[in-house]
């Protein structure tokens, strides 16, 4: 039994020491045998982007590549939770089994996630074969928290089928949900307001699946006409795929079967007309380019303040502009001088 300890100047009963954190190795090990703890410690490992979260990543790397992630999106009150505790139990049907990623808009007072995805998702939650973990968005506007992909990673690693990725849904940024995803479920309910303006946000490009969600409100059939317009407007993709237009009362399940189907028919399509490999091309060119930017961001904030401050005086001053002053940074940064 681990010896304890208390703090000076208190009686009492001693606290158990934390239990140390396994070994880099046996964690990766852990991940791909699917074991629960494992994979909740590596996704906050990645998730906190650590050093050692970065090496657990290069370790689980060549157990990736066979999950299908599909991303959830649309404006809030849609009922996307609701959707994916649906389409997890369909997967689930089908023998497969499920990752859930819920990026829940980040609290003002602890800077963690709301969680409510959680709470809306209690049918999934008690099947062993789902994961479910809320990330918070920490400010992200694409609606997918920055260490979302990594943790997909994780959960791909870990054996699972599909990798859900719910994001918080905060309008037009969302767009960024479709470089994460192989297959792209836009949501949209009669309440958003006007359907072609609810199309004007960005998301009209990225859906490869429609879902009008609420079917039994009043005008859910005007809505999914307003979308059916829309897509005339729309250019064809370069695989040929035309995304159905599909009507849900998630609530109830009703139509949820009808989406799941849609999931599966674009994910046979997208690997017959080779685009499911180009989106994964892109993706990781992506996020190659997106960790260089946030790189350089930090090394930005890292660069003395003397630096940074002298620059700032030249262009205030005239002496230099913003282009070139941005330029000398860079300058000092690749060369180590800031």
């Amino acid at each position: 039994m681990a010896r304890e300890t208390s703090a000076p100047g208190r009686k009492g009963r001693r606290a158990a020491a934390p239990p140390a954190p396994p070994a880099a190795d046996a964690l990766a090990a852990g991940v791909r045998a699917g074991d629960t703890l494992s994979v909740a410690r590596a996704i906050s490992l990645v998730e906190d982007r650590s050093p050692r979260g970065a090496a657990l990543l290069a370790d689980l790397a060549p157990s990736t590549g066979r999950a299908h992630r599909v991303g959830v999106t649309g404006p809030p009150g849609a009922g996307k939770s609701t959707l994916v505790n649906g389409l997890a139990r369909e997967m689930l049907a089908a023998g497969g089994s499920v990752g859930i990623l819920a990026v829940d808009p980040t609290s003002p007072f602890t800077g963690g996630a709301l969680l409510g995805d959680r709470v809306r998702m209690q049918g999934a939650a008690g099947d062993p074969r789902v994961f479910i973990r809320s990330m918070a968005s920490r400010g992200d506007l694409g609606g997918l928290a920055a260490a979302a992909q990594d943790a997909g990673d994780v959960l791909d690693a870990a054996g699972k089928d599909w990798v859900v990725m719910e994001t918080v849904g905060v309008g037009q940024a969302e767009v960024e949900v479709a470089g994460a995803a192989d297959t792209v479920l836009v949501l949209l309910h009669p309440e958003s307001g006007d359907g072609v303006q609810a199309m004007k946000a960005g998301l009209m490009e990225v859906a490869d699946v429609f879902v009008v969600n609420k079917a039994d409100r009043e005008g859910a059939d005007r809505l999914v006409q307003d979308v059916l317009d829309m897509m005339e407007l729309r250019r064809p993709g370069e695989d040929g795929w035309r995304p159905p237009v599909l009507s849900t009362v998630a609530s109830s399940g009703k139509g949820v079967p009808e989406v799941m189907a849609a999931v599966l028919a674009h994910r046979e399509h997208a690997r017959a007309s080779g685009s499911f490999e180009r989106r994964r091309r892109d993706r990781a060119r992506a996020r190659i380019r997106g960790l260089v930017e946030e790189a350089l961001r930090e090394r930005v904030v890292r660069a003395g303040a003397d630096v940074l401050d002298g620059l700032v005086e030249g262009v205030v001053s005239g002496r230099e502009t913003p282009q070139g002053a941005a330029l000398e940074l860079l300058r000092r940064m690749t060369t180590g001088e800031a």
